[in-house]
């Protein structure tokens, strides 16, 4: 398990920084990383099914800067279990009427009902980074909902949701490199969007706001928990693996599968249909 925080007037301690100058830990190798990754696919499924069969509600929220991994991360995360019960949550830009709503109301529908795990790939954390910097959101709007986000996650905790923040830390020089890799890569073009590109030039503005956010958000009932993603794949170890410590979830008892005897044809036979192939390029 992990060890727990200290808390000092409401606020959850923030881990400490490692020491400037700290060499790196080395990159880890694939098959280290796969090995590690599917042990921690198995206790995933357990707590799949642990949800399933207590009815827990989980909620997972996925800040950072750009490119530090999250989209990486809640693949890893989900590539093993159910999509009916690990459901990723990544809203587009709001509609016109979802502006003129209550800006809470956009994200309480996808909050998890009794056997869900929900996870935000961006959250209601957007008022506090992307829309205050870019100036989408005015600053005493913003500040008001740094004001009321607090309460609004104890309402969600008493309300018997676990919520775990995790907000995903790279460096400059490593953002540079990850962005720079998109502009000529077919499969990753897409994940540079216009305002990735603004965003880029605010380093500091969003240091900034993180560090504000931070100061008004991380209570020792939603604590928020810093990843460094420079190495993506320890990143998401080291994710996936503080979330189990943090879940209290028991494996569930299956009876064993066995596979039925397979019925006789009875007398049917294959068709002589002429079957739409697809061609066998590979």
């Amino acid at each position: 398990m992990a060890k727990k925080s200290k808390k000092k007037n409401g606020k959850a301690a923030t881990a400490k920084a490692a020491p400037k100058g700290a060499a790196p830990a080395a990159k880890l190798k694939g098959k280290d990383y796969e090995r590690e990754l599917a042990k921690l696919h198995a206790e995933l499924v357990k707590v799949q099914e642990w949800a399933k069969a207590t009815g827990a509600k989980i909620c997972i929220v996925f800040e950072g800067r750009d490119g530090a991994g999250k989209g990486g991360t809640i693949k890893a995360l989900t590539e093993r279990v159910s999509p009916r019960v690990f459901r990723v949550v990544a809203l587009p830009a709001p509609t016109e009427r979802e502006q003129s709503q209550m800006y809470i109301q956009r994200y309480l529908p996808h909050l998890p009902a009794g056997g869900e795990i929900v996870i935000f790939d961006r959250s209601w954390y957007n008022r506090a980074g992307v829309e205050r910097v870019m100036g989408f959101t005015p600053e005493n709007v913003v500040q008001r909902f740094l004001e009321l986000a607090p309460s609004f996650e104890k309402m969600m905790i008493e309300s018997g949701i676990h919520l775990f923040k995790y907000w995903l830390e790279v460096t400059p020089e490593e953002q540079t490199r990850r962005l720079t890799a998109r502009i000529d890569d077919g499969r990753k073009i897409w994940k540079l969007s216009p305002m990735d590109l603004k965003s880029y030039s605010r380093w500091y503005d969003y240091s900034r706001a993180r560090d504000e956010m931070f100061a008004a958000t991380d209570t020792a009932w939603a604590p928020w928990y810093t990843v460094r993603s420079d190495d993506k794949k320890r990143a998401r170890l080291n994710i996936i693996s503080h979330l189990l410590s943090m879940i209290p979830y028991k494996e569930v008892k299956r009876e064993k599968v066995k596979l039925p005897k397979r019925q006789k044809p009875h007398g049917y036979k294959e068709p002589n249909y002429p079957y739409k192939w697809v061609p066998e390029k590979f």
